[in-house]
C-alpha cells in the first residue's frame, strides 16, 4: 500500500519506523492531535508506561472512529520529557506498532501542557 524508504547510503532506522515513505495519490489523510496520557475520566496515571499505553489507547480509539487502524499511520511524533523514560515509551509504542512502520520523530522535550503529562504523541494516518 504504501511505499517505504531506508536507503543503504545512510544509517539505518534505529528504532521501529523507516526513514521515508509514500503516500499514494488519492489517499485519505487523518491528522491526530497530540494525544497524552489522559484517561477518558481526566485522571493521569503516574509512570510513564501507563501514561505511554494511555496515549496507544487514545490514537487507536481516534484512528478507529476514522475508519483507520495502527497499519494506516504514516507519521508519528513523539515527546517524552525525559530522556530515561526512552526505553520504556519505546516498549508500550512497539506493542501497538507490531511490525508496522511508520516515519518517525522522537524529541526530549523539558515540559508539556501540564507538568503532569510525560508523553504527547501526534500522528498522521492515510488510507487508500
Amino acid at each position: 500500500m504504501f511505499r517505504t524508504f531506508s536507503p543503504k547510503t545512510i544509517a539505518p532506522p534505529a528504532a521501529t519506523y523507516v526513514h521515508g515513505l509514500e503516500v499514494p495519490p488519492n489517499a485519505r489523510l487523518l491528522f491526530v492531535a497530540g494525544q497524552t496520557g489522559m484517561r477518558p475520566d481526566g485522571s493521569v496515571p503516574g509512570s510513564i508506561e501507563e501514561q505511554s499505553d494511555q496515549v496507544w489507547k487514545n490514537i487507536s480509539a481516534i484512528l478507529t472512529e476514522g475508519g483507520m487502524g495502527i497499519g494506516d499511520l504514516i507519521k508519528v511524533t513523539s515527546f517524552v520529557t525525559k530522556a530515561e523514560n526512552l526505553k520504556k515509551y519505546g516498549a508500550v509504542r512497539d506493542k501497538y506498532l507490531r511490525d508496522h512502520r511508520p516515519t518517525t520523530t522522537l524529541l526530549v522535550v523539558s515540559g508539556l501542557a501540564r507538568q503532569e503529562y510525560l508523553v504527547e504523541v501526534e500522528a498522521i494516518a492515510a488510507k487508500v
